[in-house]
């Protein structure tokens, strides 16, 4: 781990700053990478640019941020232009996604670590409030490089008055061994649960689609394995199961939701994307904003 980072040179962000007046957070993602450019490639003609997944994110970060209580954004595609075109909405905060991406393993997304391109006390002079970092979980080994990265992740957020939140994911062992998706959810929160980040982004236990009861169950091992509050992401969740996964995890002890796909992505297929982000998108972002304010125990 670094000796030493910049001190900060604005007042350190709390959670608060990605929270709603009730005190559970309602977070939009828009920070995918080359997986949203295969989503976007899946409804047009023709190669999907750069720019077209940087002004998908500009879009939708202009139209739901007035919505959301904190978004998610990627120094890759977009994170320095949204700052320059002020397209969050006054109160949302703003998160920078801190890993950078490799493609391995036959993954779009195989191997993660830190983005050491970020200028984290820059980004908080300039209003960002918390960085996010990726990290893979896999079963049969690479424990002792999570950890470090998370402890130096950590560190680099509290040292630049950054909110930290790590996004453990389930991922197969490269030995070509079976394995558990969901048992690795629960590994992941039982390695890197207790690092000390700020927040924890999960994956939602059974992808929400076990019986409630299983769901409510491995939701509140996680309560009590992760130290920190935590949310939950949509990925690998069906858009319509999503918001009563969120209500179940949040009645377990989840503090709310991290999520993108299931705001905007059936909003890709539209064949006006704008509009529809403006009505249904931000329709079901208000709807989960409702879970959350009804469910996230004080």
């Amino acid at each position: 781990m670094p000796a030493e980072y910049p001190a900060p040179t604005t007042a350190a962000a709390t959670l608060a700053d990605l929270q709603r007046p009730s005190g559970a957070f309602a977070m939009l993602a828009v920070d995918q990478r080359e997986a949203l450019r295969n989503m976007m490639a899946e409804h047009q003609d023709g190669a999907v640019t750069d720019e077209h997944v940087r002004d998908f994110k500009l879009q939708a970060a202009r139209i739901l941020t007035p919505h959301a209580s904190a978004v998610l954004i990627d120094r890759q595609f977009a994170l320095e232009e949204a700052i320059a075109q002020n397209v969050v909405a006054p109160g949302c905060g703003l998160i920078a996604a801190a890993d950078h991406f490799e493609p391995a393993y036959g993954e779009v997304v195989g191997k993660v670590s830190i983005d050491r391109a970020l200028d984290p006390a820059s980004l908080r002079a300039r209003g960002a409030v918390a960085m996010k970092l990726l990290v893979l979980y896999r079963p049969d080994g690479g424990a002792e490089e999570r950890i470090a990265m998370t402890e130096e992740f950590v560190e680099i957020c509290r040292n630049a008055g950054l909110v930290s939140i790590i996004e453990p994911v389930s991922r197969k062992p490269l030995d070509g061994s079976q394995w558990d998706w969901n048992a690795g959810v629960m590994a992941a929160a039982d390695e890197l649960g207790s690092l000390g980040a700020d927040l924890y982004k999960a994956e939602v236990p059974f992808h929400g689609q076990a019986a409630e009861s299983e769901v409510r169950e491995a939701c509140r091992r996680l309560s009590r394995t992760i130290a920190s509050p935590w949310v939950v992401l949509s990925s690998g969740v069906p858009q319509d199961v999503f918001p009563q996964a969120v209500a179940w995890a949040c009645e377990e002890g989840a503090s709310g939701f991290l999520a993108g796909r299931a705001v905007w992505a059936s909003s890709l297929g539209s064949s006006d994307v704008a509009e529809d982000l403006r009505t249904n998108a931000v329709g079901r972002l208000e709807r989960l904003c409702g879970v959350v304010d009804t469910h996230v125990k004080a």
